[in-house]
């Protein structure tokens, strides 16, 4: 898979390892998180970070695998990401979390910010643009400027971008990939989380940072 991201990067002129593959875990247990994932995080340069989508799962995984197990041969410590929705009633569980995918109001990085008051530190946040489906979350791209803007007053360090692939559409993915990038930088933001694992590598070559692949890496 690693080989793959690598050979779509390359199609685009783009440097090897401007992508890095975010193992999601959601369902997994710890015995196959680390026989699958961190036993093989050398191939990736600062290891593998962990992506969850349920907020408990996230919680029970931590407090089992803790934030500074060893994933690298070089001590690196475990890096957990939040894929999910984030409800408001779930914040408290996200103080191990370094990153959070999703986030697309003003209201979850109020209370995530007061969250992060109260722990001494707070997650960096990406937010979820919408990709034009009824059904699914998301900022509304003619809102992105306003919401950004009252997200950092919040305090918290966004740093990016995400965006779900329309389904069964790969034309359409293409073109949100494409224009998700677009708003990205327009805003000058580096980090770009887009592509699952049947679009990753359409999402790679459009200027995906990040993708989130789970259900190939444990098979």
């Amino acid at each position: 898979m690693l080989g793959r991201i690598r050979a779509a990067e390359a199609r685009v002129g783009r440097p090897p390892g401007s992508a890095r593959l975010v193992a999601v875990t959601k369902g997994q247990t710890p015995e196959a998180i680390r026989a699958s994932v961190l036993a093989h995080t050398a191939l990736q340069p600062g290891g593998f970070p962990l992506g969850e989508g349920r907020a408990q799962e996230l919680r029970d995984k931590a407090t089992e695998m803790g934030t500074a197990e060893l994933s690298s041969p070089e001590g690196s410590s475990l890096e957990w990401h939040y894929i999910g929705p984030l409800q408001l009633n779930k914040v408290k569980y996200m103080r191990p979390v370094s990153l959070i995918h999703a986030l697309e109001d003003v209201r979850q990085a109020q209370a995530l910010a007061e969250a992060g008051r109260k722990w001494g530190h707070a997650p960096d946040v990406l937010l979820q643009l919408h990709n034009g489906e009824a059904q699914k979350h998301g900022v509304h791209p003619p809102e992105l400027a306003r919401v950004y803007a009252e997200v950092v007053q919040t305090g918290l360090n966004v740093r990016g971008l995400m965006v779900m692939a329309p389904e069964g559409d790969a034309e359409a993915s293409r073109r949100v990939f494409t224009d998700t990038a677009r708003r990205a930088h327009d805003l000058g933001l580096p980090e770009i989380s887009m592509g699952m694992s049947g679009d990753y590598e359409v999402a790679v070559e459009a200027g995906a940072t990040l993708v989130r692949v789970g259900r190939s890496l444990f098979l």
